[in-house]
Order: C-alpha cells, then structure tokens, then sequence
C-alpha cells in the first residue's frame, strides 16, 4: 500500500483568519532584554538608554547624570554644570523570517506548517503594533530569499501577509543554494537596526539525522549571532504525526528534502516506539539549540488552536519581563 499526502496547491487559511484581533485585543508583546538603550516609550528594556533627539538641558544631577551628556554652552553661560536630554524613541522594528522549503508544506489537520507559521507571524504582528511600529519579512526558499519591506500600520501588515499566501509553493526536491542558517545570517547581516526578530520554521535540516542534544544544530551559531543584537524568538510549527506516528499500517516515510524513503510498518508497536523516541529527540535537540543560542521559543502544533498557544506564552512573557524590568531590592527609582 502507498501512503503519501499531497503536495499542497493553494494556502490552507484564508487570510481574514490570521490574526484573530478580538481575541488578542488585551494583549501585547513585551521586550524583555536588554536592547543598549535603543528602544524605548512603550519597548522598554532592563535599563534606561540615550535617545536620537535633543530635548530640554537641565542641572548635572552628580552620580546620576553621565558627564558625556554635558551642555558645555549652556554650563558657559550660567556658570552651573548642565546635561542635555534626549527625547526617547518609541519606534520599534520587527522582522519575521518565515521557513517555505519543502517540509512545510506538509500538514494533515487541515493546515500546513507553512500556513500555520504565517498563521503566527500574522498574530505576533498584530500584538507588536504600537505607534510607529514597522514589520517586515523574509520569505526563505531554497533556491532565493525574498524580501518585504517593513512598513507601519495594519493596511501594510495584511499586505504583508498576502504576499506571504500568495507565495509559490515550493515543490518537492527543489534545491538552491539557502538553508536555514544562510536565511537567519542573512537577516542578521541585512536587517541591521536593533529590534524583534521572529524566526518562523520547523528547524528541520535536510540530511540531519544527529539526536544528540548537546551537538550544535547546523542553525544554532547563526541564531546566536541573530541574538546578540536582538530580541529573538523562534517559532517552531509541528504537524501532529511527526510527533506521534499512527497505526494506520504500512505508511512510507518520505523526506520532500532529500530522497531517502522507507516503508515503516506502523502497526508494529515497537517500531513506532522508535520512531516517536527519535522524534521525541530530534525535538529536543532543537529546543537546547534554541535554548543555547538565547532565542524564546515557542512550538505551535497544526491541530491545536494557535491563538491559545500563543496567548498562553505572551502572557508568561509580560510576567517575566515584569520581574526583569523591577529594580533589585533596596533600589528605588
């Protein structure tokens, strides 16, 4: 017996259904590290830092003021030591690298893992719009990596998101010369004002078949460069049946990457034990990757409500950033 999905032809959800609006309107998504001092206003970090824009000159304030904000010409002309403020930036900039190679494609809840990550892109851009917010995308194929500009405003985030939709598939077998960590460096190197940074994938590299978690992934050292000057969170998209194989009898396990198939007997108790171990294994490998590298993670299942899931993690995000933002006992601000 040959048991194979289909190759998809056309998006799994329409777009009015990706970003749920009533049920997101009470929450947002919170900055929790530190960013230098680069964001500011409503994207605070776990310390204050300078602005772009001059405002109002004041007196030095000793142990409190930084002397390289000193207004030499107004300190001339009082003759009392004054600082010059800045005016903090509000704005906040957030790229989304959405994984479109073929193993995304694959899906048997009714969504593909494709649709499921722009399904979470288009949710995680709704809760970062705030006042002069911008968010953009790389769509990363195997053959080229192409690029939507970010813009501000929700008119310009749907267009972002049907352009994502609308994107060819990519067919099975395609090759190029970009994998995941050339999509990640590239974000890096190209996108290089502070901000988010939203890793969408299944984090699955062709030929890979290492379970050990404390090997390095092929990804892991381009996702900590990424973090070193970002907010990263990584956004892993599962269907069910990679995790837990079914008894449905001989199934054919087929890579859309490479060409290694094999026909399994999922009938076979102990077979299947193998499989979901290995899976279980391969997840977690992924997860001390991402843990390592200093990215959030959250993994998104195809036949479960995404909204929840990512309600559920937004809301012990603001919980962490809200210890983290606290002053250490016995420090006032």
């Amino acid at each position: 017996m040959r048991s194979v999905v289909a190759e998809p032809t056309a998006p799994t959800l329409p777009l009015h259904k990706l970003a749920p609006e009533a049920a997101l309107r009470r929450l947002e998504l919170t900055i929790v590290r530190r960013l230098e001092g680069f964001l500011h206003g409503d994207h605070q970090g776990l310390l204050p830092g300078p602005g772009s824009e001059s405002s109002d000159a004041r007196v030095y304030v000793p142990g409190q003021d930084d002397v390289r904000k000193m207004d030499w010409a107004v300190t001339a002309r009082t003759t009392v030591p004054h600082v010059r403020d800045t005016i903090a930036d509000r704005e906040l900039e957030v790229w989304a690298l959405l994984d479109v190679t073929p193993s995304m494609n694959w899906g048997t809840e009714g969504v593909t893992k494709r649709d499921l990550g722009i399904a979470a892109i288009a949710t995680i851009g709704f809760l970062s719009q705030k006042m002069g917010d911008r968010f953009g995308g790389l769509v990363m194929r195997p053959d080229m990596i192409k690029r939507l500009p970010a813009r501000s405003g929700r008119t310009a985030l749907y267009g972002l998101l049907r352009r994502m939709l609308t994107e060819p598939i990519v067919s099975d077998h395609t090759t190029g010369p970009y994998s995941l960590a050339e999509g990640i460096e590239r974000l890096a190197r190209t996108e290089r004002r502070r901000g988010m940074r939203v890793v969408v994938s299944d984090f699955l590299t062709p030929g890979d078949f290492e379970l050990d978690a404390n090997v390095p992934t092929e990804w892991e050292r381009a996702m900590r460069h990424l973090a070193i000057r970002n907010q990263v969170l990584a956004v892993e998209v599962v269907d069910s049946h990679e995790i837990g194989f079914p008894d449905v009898g001989d199934l054919l396990i087929r890579d859309p990457e490479t060409d290694f198939e094999r026909y399994v007997n999922t009938s076979d108790e102990a077979a299947r034990s193998r499989m979901d171990a290995a899976s279980a294994a391969q997840r977690e490998r992924i997860r001390a990757s991402l843990r390592r590298a200093g990215a959030a993670h959250i993994q998104l299942r195809t036949d479960r409500d995404w909204v929840h899931d990512i309600a559920r993690f937004v809301l012990s995000y603001r919980r962490t950033a809200a210890m983290l933002h606290q002053p250490p006992q016995g420090v006032s601000t």
